[in-house]
């Protein structure tokens, strides 16, 4: 049987080339052929049987340039696979991978899996102020914020716009392999790379299958908190009676208080000097104009976030189809490039309810990231206090720290980089409490610091030092070098270090998270009738729509695929990877 099957398209786009391969991605002769190559050429409409059949017949890995090009008809027309190769994926983790430096791979010069996605931004490097201002927040899933957007290769042309070009895909293939077999960590990236594959075929399933969403809920929602859907456009009612009030305090009548530079103005009219409106700097006036603008400004993201235009564009037949982007972000989190999967309010999630007879299985792994530190780093002071559902509290309950809130401060500023407030006082505890996690983290940053790259567990790594940021190094440095210019590189380097200290912790977070989801959708296969399945995704937690009768069966399946993917990355380390579980109809009773 063959290891690989690659699909290519021809000119015309109406055929498909399935050339069988072995695992070192030579071509496989059938049985009786004398050695005549094996590669069958299919028209696109009998694709689908056809790779239903070798499916089911040869079970292989599928190698295709893009999952976002191949996988959606298959779906449309009810063919599943279970594994992938997604050329493009892997190749963009290769390309920059540190364990394999010096592959053919990489010395290549740019090609077709190397060109930028249009109008795509710079990586999306953490903000620590953000992070640690969390905290503070009541409602974080209120919090309606930009979603990082892809920052990988952009899809490649459709059907009939261009010929796949068999050779390359094939030379890449080889040339991935013989990058990954000659690493300083084969076993690692192996995984890495399948794992990542594998998140591409389950972006494409979720899209497909949708997350179940009443509408009728949503607008029933919706319109407690903003009034009735207002026709012909304009602000709802409860929007503009905030506005009324906004105005009124602030003694100006024809404000907009969507504008920046008006309300700034109206602020310093009532003598209050900002740098911006964010709602970190409003939450400091004393003035009554506080609590209404925030709430102004809380409504009117919500509603132009996940208002009724969101409800029309991406809730079709009652499910939520966003467009996950697999590896969206430098680190490995996931993107998305429409509907905001990641950003869905607390305040609209009861619309998300199972159909009548099933159930939602909604689990979330607590405190994931400073678990991964611990099973990182072979800290088994700790891991020990990783033992149970709430890592926070065993921490502060061990006298590390004096509360819970202290022990999450001080974890989040190790990982994010604090060094100052609250979280910069308690460091020296956690240096004491915990050395090898805090010396990994502090490695990191200072490799990021001197414009090294760093690497997740697995092999992920980060964007190289810009030639810039080098050239700031080196002139700081230098003999005589201007003041200005060192507090400058100085202050580059301290933020390139929070970047790269940040980098290997949420990286490999990622990497479980990867495959945590590869094992549930492997095992929800062997649940009841087969139906259940993944539904939702965010950075750490998933839920899985399932017929009621199957509900116990996916939770404990939940729950051994979190020990597999521990198991997976790093063998016998004594650390939990606790779950928050719940079994419910609606999403909002999860929280």
């Amino acid at each position: 049987m063959p290891a690989y099957v690659l699909l290519t398209r021809d000119a015309s786009g109406r055929s498909v080339t399935l050339t069988p391969l072995d695992a070192e991605a030579a071509p496989v002769a059938p049985p009786g052929r004398g050695g005549a190559p094996a590669a069958r050429v299919v028209a696109v409409d009998s694709l689908p049987d056809v790779v239903a059949q070798v499916e089911a017949a040869e079970h292989p890995r599928w190698v295709w340039d893009d999952t976002r090009r191949w996988y959606p008809p298959l779906l449309a027309a009810g063919v599943r696979v279970d594994r992938c190769h997604d050329l493009r994926l892997c190749h963009t983790i290769l390309r920059h991978a540190a364990s394999a430096a010096g592959s053919r791979l990489q010395a290549a010069p740019p090609g077709p899996f190397d060109a930028p996605a249009p109008d795509a931004p710079p990586p999306h490097e953490p903000d620590l102020l953000d992070a640690l201002r969390e905290l503070d927040d009541e409602d974080p899933g209120d919090r309606v914020a930009p979603e990082p957007r892809a920052v990988g290769p952009s899809v490649p042309a459709g059907p009939g716009e261009a010929a796949d070009d068999a050779h390359g895909l094939l030379g890449e293939l080889r040339d991935q392999l013989a990058a990954v077999a000659g690493s300083t960590q084969p076993g690692r990236l192996r995984l890495l790379l399948a794992a990542e594959s594998g998140g591409a075929l389950l972006a494409a399933e979720m899209e497909h299958d949708g997350l179940p969403w009443d509408p009728v809920r949503h607008d029933e929602l919706l319109t407690d908190l903003v009034g009735p859907r207002p026709v012909g456009g304009g602000r709802p009612r409860r929007l503009e009676d905030l506005v009324a009030t906004i105005r009124d305090l602030l003694n100006d009548p024809r404000l907009n208080p969507d504008s920046q530079p008006h309300l700034l103005a109206a602020l310093r009219r009532q003598g209050f000097s900002l740098a911006s409106t964010s709602k970190w700097e409003i939450r400091e006036l004393d003035h009554p104009v506080v609590e209404p603008l925030l709430e102004y400004k809380r409504l009117s993201r919500l509603l132009s976030a996940n208002g009724w235009a969101w409800l029309d564009a991406w809730v079709r037949d009652g499910r939520f189809r966003p467009t996950y982007v697999v590896g969206g972000v430098v680190t490995g989190r996931w993107a998305t490039d429409g509907g905001g999967a990641l950003q869905l309010p607390t305040s609209l999630r009861a619309a998300a309810r199972a159909d009548e007879g099933w159930r939602l299985v909604v689990a979330d792994a607590a405190q994931l990231e400073p678990r991964v530190l611990a099973a990182m780093s072979g800290d088994r002071a700790m891991a020990e206090a990783a033992r149970g559902s709430d890592l926070y509290q065993r921490i502060a309950d061990a006298g590390t720290v004096p509360t819970r809130k202290d022990a999450k401060y001080a974890l989040l500023g190790a990982i994010y980089g604090a060094t100052t407030g609250t979280a910069g006082m308690l460091m020296p505890r956690l240096t004491r409490a915990y050395p090898q996690a805090v010396a990994l983290v502090e490695a990191a940053a200072r490799a990021g610091e001197r414009g090294e790259p760093v690497s997740t567990w697995l092999g992920r790594t980060s964007p190289p030092a810009s030639a810039a940021f080098l050239d700031h190094l080196g002139a700081a440095g230098a003999e005589g070098a201007d003041a200005d210019d060192v507090r400058d590189a100085r202050r580059r380097a301290r933020d390139r270090g929070r970047f790269t200290r940040n980098f290997v912790v949420q990286g490999t977070a990622a990497e479980w998270a990867l495959c945590w989801l590869a094992s549930l959708r492997r095992r929800l296969r062997d649940i009841g009738d087969g139906r259940a399945h993944l539904v939702f995704f965010l950075h750490d937690e998933v839920v899985v729509h399932c017929p009621a009768q199957d509900a116990d069966a996916v939770a404990q399946a939940v729950r051994d695929a979190a020990d597999e993917a521990g198991a997976l990355l790093f063998g016998s380390a004594p650390v939990e990877f606790a779950l928050d579980l719940a079994v419910v109809e609606s999403y909002a009773d999860a929280a």
